[in-house]
């Protein structure tokens, strides 16, 4: 047995997120689907965790045991690609020790969320991000970032129903650039609780349509009330960008 790393982009428009559900196609379905068809028994691969239906990757990571001698490690990316529909990709593959999880060895996971007007929304952007009349002051918004960086109680801007024991996460870093005519926030952090990056980026457009002092973001933060946070921000503007590991 070898245990195989993929590095995985995929379009989240047209699945309900990662993780295999019950009647609906997801991320991890067609990539075991097509596994099953190399393999001829099914292979279930480990994510290094969950995105949301609509949410979209450009650097997913997951690993699979595979008893498949005659197939070099970096070879997996074209016999999975074949096997697979366009709005998936295998980026990269490549062995890793036995001992390696694509969850539990992630030392931290990077988001991207792209904000958009309305006269900038094209046909083949639409799909990529969220549209908006005007865009917002970005010192502002760079102002509520200030406060959530660190080691902080999340609750307020996690989902009902979140089934995480500890709300606790640490960001090591949350702001918003400009790039070309696109608003663009980007967030690190050592995990992130279920709709938590998309609550932010609601509650933080939300505040700054509203001209809210800095301190707000801060209050709600410490608050952990959740009637307090800005709707939740659609899928279509978030991309996993990519997951660091200490090694392979």
């Amino acid at each position: 047995m070898r245990r195989i790393k993929l590095t995985i982009g995929y379009d989240g428009t047209d699945f309900c997120g990662w993780q295999i559900q019950h009647a609906q196609r997801t991320v991890q379905q067609e990539i075991e689907r097509a596994l099953k068809s190399m393999h001829g028994h099914d292979v279930r691969i480990h994510g290094s965790g969950r995105t949301d239906s609509g949410v979209h990757a450009a650097g997913q990571v997951a690993h699979f045991d595979t008893d498949i001698a005659s197939i070099p490690a970096d070879r997996f990316k074209n016999a999975l690609n074949s096997r697979l529909p366009a709005d998936v990709r295998i980026n990269e593959s490549v062995q890793v020790p036995d001992t390696f999880h694509a969850r539990y060895d992630a030392i931290c996971r990077h988001y991207r969320y792209v904000v958009r007007t309305y006269a900038d929304r094209t046909p083949m952007n639409s799909r990529y991000c969220l549209a908006v009349p005007s865009l917002p002051n970005i010192q502002l918004l760079n102002g509520y970032c200030a406060h959530i960086v660190g080691t902080h109680d999340f609750s307020a801007f996690t989902a009902a129903g979140d089934a995480s024991r500890s709300k606790i996460r640490d960001l090591q870093q949350a702001s918003w650039h400009i790039e070309g005519s696109a608003l663009v926030f980007t967030i690190t952090g050592n995990a992130f609780l279920w709709k938590m990056v998309r609550s932010l980026v609601g509650t933080m457009l939300t505040l700054a349509q509203s001209c809210d002092e800095p301190q707000r973001m801060g209050a709600i933060l410490a608050g952990g009330d959740r009637s307090q946070v800005g709707s939740t921000a659609a899928p279509q503007g978030l991309c996993l960008e990519r997951i660091v590991y200490e090694r392979t």
